[in-house]
């Protein structure tokens, strides 16, 4: 396949995956997948310029906590929801102590379970308090948090499928985006997303840059565990990556020194 019906089948690709802008999808196999997961981080920059927007946008008019509130809920909704599914089949399946096809089992139940509930309630809690803290800061300091926050959580996917993690079933997502993901585009998101993140803490610009890289230490350090677990990356895997990183973007860029 030439290299820019690749590019532009891979760009499509990560626009309907990780959002729900209306974008007709190409072609889909393995190497237009890795070039989605690659690309993943920029849909991410574009979807947090739009939250940042709505953020800014609603402060004004209302309270930090209720703009914080509703930003995260458009989050959400821009993605279907799908990444905080993940996060809780994911959750629930490690809770259960259970291994392999068990745990795999669990899941692919429709039901969210008491583990999976939790973890979206911290998520959400922290999501929005760190929001409703940024609110507070420059406009241009505010953008760059979000958009460093959310184009971060969806770097944490392409180091999930980075090349080496294998996937826990035969079909499905997991099965077709794992490997896809070269060492040089992970260097290369992770520099972007940190330059971005430097912006993000005016009188502190290590913490941005520091933040992320903390977050994609814990996504690293969550995928071994789940590959002993699971036997590899799932969607839902994918999904809980996202809300871990960019819960932890949030948090590492409100903490104080």
């Amino acid at each position: 396949m030439p290299a820019d019906r690749r590019l532009g089948d891979g760009a499509r690709l990560a626009l309907t995956t990780f959002s729900t802008l209306p974008v007709r999808a190409g072609r889909i196999d393995r190497s237009v997948a890795g070039t989605a997961m690659a690309l993943a981080p920029a849909v991410g920059a574009l979807l947090g310029a739009l939250l940042a927007g709505l953020l800014v946008l609603l402060v004004a008019v209302a309270p930090p906590l209720v703009a914080a509130g509703v930003t995260v809920g458009a989050g959400a909704l821009l993605t279907r929801g799908l990444h905080l599914d993940g996060l809780a089949d994911t959750v629930d399946a490690l809770g259960s102590y259970r291994r392999g096809a068990a745990a795999l089992e669990i899941m692919k139940k429709p039901d969210v379970g008491p583990f999976g509930v939790a973890a979206l309630v911290v998520v959400l809690l922290v999501q929005a308090a760190a929001l409703a803290e940024l609110a507070g800061r420059s406009w241009p300091a505010a953008l760059a948090a979000v958009v460093a926050a959310t184009a971060a959580g969806r770097l944490g996917v392409a180091v999930a499928c980075r090349r080496g993690v294998p996937a826990a079933r035969p079909e499905g997502l997991g099965a077709l985006v794992a490997g896809t993901v070269g060492p040089v585009a992970l260097v290369a998101g992770t520099a972007a997303v940190a330059l971005v993140a430097v912006a993000a803490v005016p009188d502190r610009p290590w913490q941005g840059p520091l933040a992320v890289l903390a977050a994609l230490a814990a996504a690293a350090a969550l995928l071994r565990h789940v590959v002993r677990r699971l036997g590899g990356i799932t969607g839902d895997v994918l999904g809980a990556t996202v809300e871990l990183v960019t819960t932890l973007v949030y948090l590492g860029l409100v903490l104080s020194s």
